[in-house]
């Protein structure tokens, strides 16, 4: 039995049927959450198929798929792991009496072929109607193939006419899998797991490596599936995609700042605002997913403006030959009121995302929860933070490279206005000579 349910809290609907459920014990209840991409997987959980890669005995490889569940199922990021795969399957084995076939004038394919038209369907012929072509297939109605007796009903061509197919096949009842998947050309059993609240799928992947390491015998290994198997692809790729935020923000403030120690002001202070994203996002329940990747890497951005704005009129008013501390503060609060202003507009717009309802509600409140704590703790220590750190990086900046101010770097307007200067003191002098001799 399958349950299809909204991804709208799904974790807590399927928890939900789980109990429900629990005191049926003449059904396996499989229920999970559709995929969140239609079409690429089967459901919303982590897919994993475990390989016979021994080319052993099914039941064997079964007991080993069950101590790999239950020891999932222990570990808090997994709410429920489970299988659909049954060795115990009830079937009917058909055997084929073949001397009895050519005795009466059939073959053994015959009464089989017959058989798979009435019970699994068969394929006929074609025929044209209103310009279109229609398949034939034929098939025995559901009364008919309801139980064995109905062989007696079924019949088959023969040399001496028609003659019930129970005359030429027995049924024995037999258990064993309704089917063998195969899956790198091993033997498979399909998995699904699906994560516990508080705990994202990354995490669920990790947690199924681990207790591979610790259960899976040798010989018997695992391999990711549908969207599973693209996210634990794509999983290195996002530790990297942060890094090469961080390096280009500070290679482009090396440039124009034309300082490899300065820019360190601005990128030490984007940890503070991505701290208040972490914050945010477990404050109100969501888990480190895509959608909050992406809002981090928004932040850094953001936060990289913020913190750009302060040190950039601090560096202004610090070439004019101010001291660095009271650079940095009238930098700072010269940059108040844009940054705060700046901030408070984007955090008021994503309010509404924050609390988003109906369908795509998890990914919008993991979006709008992640920017709104990351630009609102962010913006606040920000304002505090990057005067001080960059007191400290422009005196050290200082240390190697001196500061050359605006009157320094021009040397000709420099004496120029020397000159300009000097004439108009010796201009001065002389009018307060001419003074004094009129007063005498």
């Amino acid at each position: 039995m399958r349950f299809f349910v909204n991804p709208t809290e799904a974790n807590s609907v399927l928890g939900m049927i789980y109990k429900q459920t629990a005191n049926i014990k003449d059904a396996q209840i499989l229920a999970f959450g559709p995929p969140m991409i239609p079409g690429f997987s089967a459901n919303n959980g982590v897919a994993v198929t475990l390989e016979d890669k021994t080319g052993g005995n099914l039941n064997k490889f079964f007991n080993i798929a069950q101590d790999y569940l239950k020891a999932l199922n222990k570990r808090p990021e997994i709410q429920k792991a489970m299988t659909s795969y049954n060795p115990d399957y009830p079937q009917y084995m058909v055997d084929v009496d073949v001397a009895k076939c050519i005795q009466a004038g059939t073959t053994p394919a015959a009464v089989l072929s017959t058989m798979q038209g009435y019970y699994g369907g068969l394929y006929a012929s074609n025929f044209n109607a209103y310009g279109k072509l229609f398949r034939v297939m034929i098939e025995g109605n559901v009364e008919s193939r309801m139980t064995k007796e109905g062989l007696s009903n079924i019949y088959v061509r023969t040399s001496d006419g028609m003659s019930p197919v129970n005359e030429f096949v027995k049924l024995h009842r037999v258990y064993g899998p309704s089917n063998i998947n195969r899956f790198n050309l091993f033997t498979s059993i399909n998995l699904t797991i699906t994560p516990n609240n508080g705990y994202s799928t990354g995490q669920a992947i990790k947690a199924v490596q681990e207790v591979a390491k610790q259960k899976l015998p040798t010989g018997y290994g695992y391999e990711f599936s549908g969207l599973t198997r693209s996210e634990a692809e794509s999983s290195n790729s996002t530790a990297l995609i942060f890094v090469l935020c961080i390096v280009f923000v500070y290679l482009i403030l090396s440039a124009q700042y034309e300082s490899y120690i300065l820019p360190l002001a601005v990128v030490l202070s984007i940890p503070f605002g991505l701290a208040g994203a972490f914050i945010f996002t477990n404050l109100f329940g969501h888990s480190n997913d895509i959608y909050m990747q992406i809002s981090l890497i928004m932040l850094i951005g953001l936060l990289s403006k913020n913190a750009i704005l302060i040190v950039q009129f601090a560096l202004e008013r610090r070439k004019t030959g101010m001291a660095i501390k009271y650079s940095a503060i009238l930098g700072a609060g010269a940059r108040l009121r844009p940054i705060l202003m700046t901030s408070l507009a984007m955090i008021i717009g994503l309010i509404p995302l924050m609390f988003a309802s109906g369908v795509g509600r998890n990914g919008n409140q993991t979006l709008g929860a992640a920017a709104v704590g990351g630009m609102l703790i962010g913006s606040a220590i920000q304002i505090f933070i990057v005067p001080a750190l960059f007191c400290i990086f422009q005196w050290l900046q200082e240390k190697f490279t001196p500061l050359k101010f605006e009157d320094e770097e021009n040397p000709e307007a420099a004496a120029e206005l020397a000159q300009y200067a000097h004439a108009k003191k010796t201009q001065e002098t002389y009018v307060n000579q001419l003074d004094k001799d009129e007063n005498k």
